[in-house]
C-alpha cells in the first residue's frame, strides 16, 4: 500500500511538472530521471541526472546558436559567441528553474535536502539542462527547441540590444558615465562548490553603492551576470 501510495504521488507531481513547463511526456521514467540529482540517486541505487545534464548542455547551445545565426544575420562570429555566453549560463538556467518551480519536483538526498540543496542555483540551472535533454530524447528536437526559445528568447532580445554588442561590464560602465566620471568596481563576495564545480557570486559597486549580484561558473562569469543585472535595474 505504501509502494502505491508513493506511485500515484509521484505520477500527479510529474503531472504538474509537464503543466508547468508545456510537454507532456510519452515516457514518463524520462522526466523522473531528469529530476534525479546524484545525491538522491546514490541513496536509492538508480540513475542520476548528470548524463541528460550533459546532452541538455549541448542542445541547448546549440539552439541558442541556431537562433541567433537564423535571427541576427549581421551578427559576426565572435558576436554571437558573446551573446550565447551571455544567456546560456547558470543564472539564466537557475531563473528558468525558479519560473517552472523546479524545485518541488527535484529529488535530491536526505543531507543536500537538509541544507537546501533542491533551491541552489547550480542543482537547479543543471536540472534544466536534464529536463531538455529528457524532452528532446521523448519527443526531439521540437518540444527542447520550444521550452529553450520560451524561455530565453527575451534573454537573448536582451543581449543583442546593444550597438556592437560590448559585454556587460563594458555597457554598464558607458551607460553610468554618461553623466561623469564614475568609479565602478566588483567584488567576489562568495563561493561554492567542489575545486571541479565551484559556482562564484560577484557584486558590481558606483563608489560605495551597491547595483547588484549575479553568479556564475568562474568569477569573470559572475562578475558579468552582475553587470547585467545592474543594467536590467536601470532600464
Amino acid at each position: 500500500m505504501c509502494w502505491l501510495k508513493a506511485n500515484i504521488e509521484n505520477k500527479m507531481e510529474t503531472k504538474r511538472l509537464e503543466k508547468q513547463i508545456g510537454y507532456i511526456f510519452q515516457d514518463k521514467s524520462k522526466l523522473e530521471n531528469a529530476l534525479r540529482h546524484t545525491s538522491y540517486a546514490n541513496e536509492h541505487k538508480v540513475d542520476s541526472n548528470e548524463k541528460l545534464e550533459f546532452l541538455g548542455d549541448s542542445i541547448l547551445e546549440f539552439v541558442s546558436s541556431e537562433y541567433l545565426y537564423q535571427t541576427y544575420p549581421n551578427l559576426k562570429e565572435g558576436e554571437m559567441t558573446k551573446v550565447r555566453a551571455a544567456v546560456v549560463c547558470e543564472q539564466s538556467l537557475y531563473q528558468i528553474a525558479k519560473e517552472h518551480s523546479f524545485s518541488d519536483f527535484l529529488l535530491v538526498g536526505r543531507s543536500e535536502r537538509a541544507s537546501g540543496g533542491n533551491k541552489k542555483p547550480a542543482i537547479l540551472a543543471d536540472s534544466v539542462e536534464a529536463v531538455i535533454a529528457a524532452m528532446y530524447l521523448d519527443g526531439g528536437l521540437e518540444p527542447a527547441k520550444r521550452f529553450i526559445l520560451d524561455n530565453l528568447k527575451k534573454e537573448i532580445e536582451l543581449a543583442t540590444k546593444h550597438v556592437g554588442l560590448k559585454d556587460y561590464k563594458t555597457v554598464l560602465q558607458e551607460k553610468l558615465q554618461e553623466q561623469g566620471e564614475v568609479h565602478i568596481h566588483y567584488e567576489i563576495i562568495g563561493e561554492n562548490g567542489p575545486d571541479h564545480n565551484k559556482t562564484f557570486e560577484a557584486e558590481v559597486f558606483i563608489e560605495s553603492k551597491s547595483l547588484a549580484t549575479g553568479k556564475g561558473k568562474s568569477k569573470k562569469e559572475a562578475e558579468m551576470q552582475a553587470a547585467k543585472k545592474a543594467l536590467e535595474n536601470l532600464t
